[in-house]
């Protein structure tokens, strides 16, 4: 008994915990730790408001270049078709339609394809061929636009020209209804080269993502509807691309971002020509082919033009951002979630 007493006594006493005594070195580390999480919050606030003010300033600055034109041309700048330096009168209709045709054709082109690859590199690619083939397709979005444009100057367009062009407009360029879509001169460049260079153009960087938003569906999903007995395409359609949906319009979108701001690629192949197309084979021009063509000897009245044709690219890529985002709420919506 006395070996037990012995033992109790020469035990430590207990913390005293319970007494809400709070030590000074505690209070050093919280409010350390409070105005870390202060300058954190900070930190990162002011990037993002860098970034919205560079964004609102770009626009501002870019109104206010283009005021004169504006004023002087008011809303019918905008469905003009004249584009005369000698006599300062100009309209953005060719450059605008010509913009929006080339993107089109570039979407058109490029979301099957990359949808196709994404989906093979998830779902059917050996493991393998997996990491090789989507480093070589990543390799793409490397490659610089004026590589793009020389190729498609000097390889893509003769090629098309013989190949694909001159046959498309003798069996289809008689046809009723689709026949003046094949017209005009066969020499490899037009709106729908334009378009074609730009799908490849922005193919890596709309796959891309694809894929990675592919992967990130969780496996037990996959099993489960594998385990219920759907095929491959009954799981792409009904768990992977709803669970996924965010990621491919944000992906597609990308796309066509890329597609409505390239420059030198599209002036190679386009034709630059100043006139309304009448076809899918009939030069035209874009509005960042425009920019690059003449920004370097306009003034004047034609410089503020040029200014007004860069802040209506802006406003077009804006109001695309914009509907995509609307889409999604609204998907999001119907979903219920």
């Amino acid at each position: 008994m006395s070996v037990g007493m012995t033992t109790l006594n020469q035990l430590p006493p207990p913390q005293q915990e319970s007494t809400g005594i709070v030590s000074p070195s505690m209070v050093a580390i919280a409010r350390r730790q409070h105005w870390q999480d202060v300058l954190f919050h900070r930190g990162t606030q002011a990037f993002s408001l860098l970034v919205l003010a560079a964004l609102i300033g770009i626009m501002v600055s870019l109104f206010i270049s283009a005021w004169p034109t504006f004023q002087a041309f008011g809303l019918k700048f905008l469905w003009t078709v004249e584009w005369d330096v000698v006599n300062e009168q100009f309209g953005a209709a060719i450059a605008i339609v010509g913009t929006l045709l080339s993107a089109g054709i570039a979407l058109v082109i490029a979301v099957p394809l990359a949808f196709g690859i994404a989906l093979f590199l998830t779902e059917n690619c050996p493991t393998w061929l997996r990491r090789p083939l989507g480093t070589a397709i990543e390799l793409l979005a490397a490659v610089p636009s004026i590589i793009y444009g020389m190729f498609g100057l000097f390889v893509f367009a003769p090629i098309f020209a013989d190949y694909l062009q001159t046959p498309l407009q003798n069996v289809l360029g008689g046809m009723p209804l689709v026949g003046w879509m094949f017209g005009g001169a066969v020499n490899g460049m037009g709106i729908l080269a334009a378009g074609i260079v730009l799908a490849f153009m922005i193919l890596p960087y709309i796959a891309a993502v694809m894929r990675d938003v592919f992967e990130i569906v969780p496996p037990i999903l996959r099993e489960s509807a594998y385990g219920l007995g759907c095929t491959t395409w009954e799981v792409v359609r009904k768990v992977v691309l709803p669970y996924t949906q965010k990621g491919v319009i944000g992906g597609v979108m990308l796309g066509l971002g890329r597609a409505l701001g390239e420059t030198m690629a599209v002036t190679f192949v386009i034709g630059n020509a100043n006139r309304m197309p009448t076809s899918l084979f009939s030069p035209g021009t874009s509005i960042a082919s425009v920019l690059a063509n003449e920004f370097g000897e306009a003034a004047d009245l034609h410089l503020t033009t040029l200014f007004a044709l860069g802040f209506l690219l802006f406003i077009i890529t804006f109001v695309v951002l914009s509907l995509a985002k609307i889409m999604i709420i609204r998907a999001e919506r119907a979903k219920g979630t």
